[in-house]
């Protein structure tokens, strides 16, 4: 179920990843992400129903690590919720930024007890945590001039970080090697390096076709001001 809801992350990034560039409404991704957030909130509660059928503490036998997965799937699925739930009913994104800063500090904790165990997924919480920091500060801090590295670290993000680790689980090729970690590790801080570039990219361009727009001036003006 952790995979399932791995995949389908990967989908919800990406959609609202173009919808933050504008490349498709963002009406459309927020409906995706209340219906992919309800889905992975749901597998967070089946999940829990199997490996934890009845009410009894977690312990030293592995119960957190069965418990870990769980926390991951409902961080992820109320953040869904709460992005399309912000947009359709039009509630300001402030609380959502906050919501964002604390699902990223938990994020560091996810990826300090995986690292020995599961570093492979250590690394992928560590880069989720980077994407939510940056929704805090555009959403919670008022840095609105982020929107394109956001829009871009979710695009590239979403298929190096959610759906190829969730079919690699799937097929049973996810590996702790460490080469393979390395290897993951160098290839998403590149793509969020070239995220960054891109974004970069897009400032200037925005920014110079809003001075070309300030400098026209139409003849009619040019020919009062001379007289």
């Amino acid at each position: 179920m952790p995979h399932i809801c791995l995949l389908l992350s990967g989908a919800a990034l990406l959609i609202n990843g173009l919808a933050t560039l504008g490349a498709i409404p963002r009406r459309d991704a927020a409906v995706l992400s209340l219906v992919i957030g309800g889905v992975q909130l749901l597998l967070g509660i089946t999940y829990l129903g199997i490996t934890h059928p009845g009410v009894t503490a977690p312990d030293a036998d592995g119960d957190w690590e069965l418990l870990l997965p769980a926390s991951g799937m409902f961080l992820f699925g109320l953040t869904y919720v709460y992005v399309g739930l912000d947009f359709l009913l039009g509630l300001g994104s402030k609380g959502l930024g906050w919501f964002s800063g604390m699902v990223a500090g938990c994020g560091l904790l996810l990826a300090a007890a995986w690292f020995n165990s599961d570093p492979l997924l250590a690394v992928l919480w560590l880069c989720w945590s980077y994407l939510w920091t940056l929704f805090f500060f555009s959403l919670a801090l008022g840095y609105g001039r982020l929107s394109p590295l956001i829009g871009w670290s979710l695009v590239l993000a979403s298929q190096t970080t959610a759906t190829a680790p969730a079919l690699l689980g799937m097929t049973g090729q996810w590996s702790g090697d460490p080469a393979m970690v390395r290897g993951a590790a160098a290839c998403i801080i590149l793509l969020l390096l070239l995220a960054g570039g891109l974004a970069r990219r897009d400032g200037r361009r925005d920014g110079q076709r809003d001075r070309g727009t300030a400098v026209v001036v139409p003849n009619e003006q040019l020919g009062t001001t001379g007289r």
